[in-house]
């Protein structure tokens, strides 16, 4: 009992650490972003793969309102997991950031540069009274000097870059998954074939509707989203679509869930 009084005493604070060192804040902020729907990330010699469940929760809502998968400069997309609201905010940042690299500097930002500005950003709601943490974790993938990259944003404001890399609902199966199966030499279109395959791990069956892939080319340092066709076309050569009703159960269980994605 007396455990919870403290952790009460400290978490209602952003600014104050508990006795063990830690801010509860923060550590909820994880939490949303673990109700968030899958966001997955792959780095391949060709390029980075963005990958996003983009599942919603009623057949009335406009599938084209739910968006995770963001261009934030013509070489650099961002996929989120956690409090939309959150991640549109951090998104508008980096296209800014993104913008005024290029009127200063007369070029392309760098994905490492824009990914230590956003965490600069959501470090400086860590330790502001008054505020609270972004509830949102963000991949940043691009390409810097013909070199793809892949970074993650955690909500206390700390960058990681990886190889590949999930976060969001059930990130450890996904992640176990990539872990088992990621190899340096992936083609972009391997890269994304591995994404699908690892959010299958997690789901009976996918639909071009319920993903969202884009993928940033090396050669060509573009962004590029895939059309539902396009992702039919990968999701049908890997055995990846529902069979009939599937997706009308899928949906039906999915009717329940909460706004973050």
């Amino acid at each position: 009992m007396q455990g919870q009084n403290q952790q009460q005493a400290y978490d209602r604070g952003i600014t104050i650490f508990s006795p063990d060192g830690r801010l509860y804040q923060v550590e909820y902020a994880r939490e949303a972003v673990k109700r968030g729907t899958p966001s997955i990330g792959v780095r391949t010699e060709g390029g980075v793969v963005l990958l996003v469940d983009k599942r919603i929760s009623s057949n009335l809502m406009e599938e084209a309102s739910v968006e995770k998968i963001h261009k934030a400069d013509e070489h650099i997309g961002i996929a989120s997991a956690g409090h939309v609201a959150d991640a549109r905010q951090l998104i508008d940042f980096a296209r800014r950031d993104a913008q005024v690299n290029r009127v200063r500097y007369d070029e392309p930002i760098a994905v490492e540069t824009l990914t230590k500005d956003i965490t600069d950003h959501i470090q400086q709601y860590t330790q502001v009274g008054g505020a609270r943490p972004f509830g949102v974790a963000l991949l940043i993938g691009g390409i810097s000097d013909g070199e793809p990259h892949l970074y993650e944003t955690d909500p206390s404001g700390t960058p990681y870059e990886w190889k590949a890399i999930a976060i969001g609902e059930n990130r450890s199966d996904v992640q176990s998954y990539l872990e088992d199966e990621y190899e340096p030499t992936l083609t972009l279109d391997e890269g994304v074939e591995l994404a699908l395959r690892a959010l299958g791990e997690i789901r009976d069956s996918l639909s071009p509707k319920d993903v969202g892939v884009a993928t940033i080319d090396a050669e060509t340092a573009a962004f590029i989203e895939l059309s539902d066709d396009e992702i039919q076309e990968y999701l049908g050569e890997h055995e990846l679509l529902p069979e009939d009703g599937e997706a009308d159960d899928e949906q039906e269980a999915d009717g329940d869930e909460e706004s973050e994605t």
